[in-house]
């Protein structure tokens, strides 16, 4: 099979302050999600978030049903994000290709039938960044290009969290359930990716970290505000908040990561924010 997944169930915030190292990055971190030829899932209980990559070399790809959806097909109840973070490939919706160049994405509705992903060179395949979410109502597929996004401009280098966010899969700027997909991109010369940190107990959330330099590594930080934890990530790596942990990082040099959200709302402003004397 071209399929591989695991399932990772939710963790409570008192439990997780007693773990270890290993358990802490057993239960939240995603190391390997790109595989030739392969697609690769993590479904979180979580909101039932699902995180994959599709990384196709040297043949198509097709978006398989697993076990735990107990379903007919992937999307009968679940609509889909993707973000392309490699070279030039295409996804082909029941029928339809999409072209997405690198740091494009589409969005794929509840209820088609038939996703395959293709790289339209095998020296410089297609990279594609999933998630995925359960879906109450079909809403169009649509492709959203670089030039579609919403762009706003954060931080300041003088705090070290100088940085350009863009909001692909917004229900401003296309029809969505419940998935949110954006991308934030950090300044050379700054570190901190979302600090001042936060919470939103109403949406859980994942990060996708790439574009850090060989030799260089982010530290993730999560937990509740007055209890964090941190792990250590490279590049092509995910991890999973919890709607109870802040979603910090701080890098060994300047690198982008793509945020992914699901849950009570899409009111992407929702969030409480923790001041920054007040973290431990």
């Amino acid at each position: 099979m071209s399929v591989s997944y695991e399932s990772r169930y939710a963790s409570s915030p008192q439990g997780v302050k007693g773990y270890d190292t290993t358990q802490l990055r057993d239960e939240f971190l995603i190391e390997n999600l790109f595989e030739a030829d392969k697609l690769n899932l993590v479904y979180s209980h979580y909101d039932r978030f699902i995180t994959g990559g599709v990384l196709p070399v040297s043949k198509s790809v097709a978006l398989e049903t697993i076990d735990p959806l107990k379903a007919e097909f992937f999307l009968q109840r679940r609509e889909l994000g993707i973000i392309n973070v490699g070279g030039t490939g295409t996804v082909t919706v029941d029928g339809t290709v999409y072209e997405l160049n690198h740091k494009e994405a589409l969005y794929v509705g509840q209820g088609n039938k038939d996703i395959v992903f293709a790289s339209v060179s095998n020296d410089n395949p297609a990279m594609f960044y999933l998630n995925s979410t359960p879906a109450h109502k079909a809403y169009p597929t649509k492709k959203i290009g670089t030039d579609d996004v919403e762009v706003i401009e954060l931080g300041s280098p003088e705090t070290a969290n100088a940085r350009t966010l863009r909001k692909y899969i917004v229900n401003s700027v296309v029809d969505v359930c419940q998935l949110q997909m954006g991308m934030t991109s950090i300044k050379v010369g700054s570190s901190w990716n979302t600090m001042p940190a936060h919470v939103h107990d109403r949406r859980m959330e994942v990060y996708f970290y790439f574009e850090v330099p060989e030799g260089q590594s982010v530290c993730h930080f999560m937990g509740q505000p007055q209890e964090t934890r941190h792990i250590w990530m490279q590049n092509n790596q995910a991890v999973i908040s919890p709607p109870w942990s802040i979603h910090s990082g701080s890098g060994t040099s300047n690198y982008s990561f793509i945020w992914g959200m699901a849950g009570e709302n899409l009111d992407y402003g929702d969030m409480d924010v923790s001041a920054i004397p007040d973290l431990r």
